[in-house]
């Protein structure tokens, strides 16, 4: 929030896969306080908008980093999925990653 001490506050932005607004708003939170030391106190949200596919008939290679926790530890993962959408893949990603982990 502007302040008369830092009246251009910085503006961070994030894509979060979310079912809808409200969790994408708590998953924001959560991401920028392990980031940044702010907490929804001191910042406001300004904007939350759904990201369309310019061309949603066309079938596209999408690649994902992923971090996830298991029994054994912390593990880096890379895999790549073909979609028409950027949404389908990251929904591939969650049913592979049910079914596996």
């Amino acid at each position: 929030k502007p302040t008369e001490d830092n009246p251009n506050p910085t503006l961070y932005r994030m894509r979060i896969f979310a079912p809808n607004d409200v969790v994408a708003k708590s998953r924001f939170w959560y991401f920028l306080s392990k980031y940044h030391k702010m907490k929804k106190t001191t910042g406001e949200i300004l904007a939350i908008n759904q990201i369309y596919e310019k061309r949603p008939e066309v079938v596209k290679n999408y690649g994902v980093f992923v971090r996830y926790d298991s029994r054994s530890g912390t593990h880096n993962l890379y895999k790549e999925f073909r979609d028409t959408t950027r949404v389908g893949a990251i929904n591939q990603l969650y049913m592979d990653m049910a079914g596996r982990h």
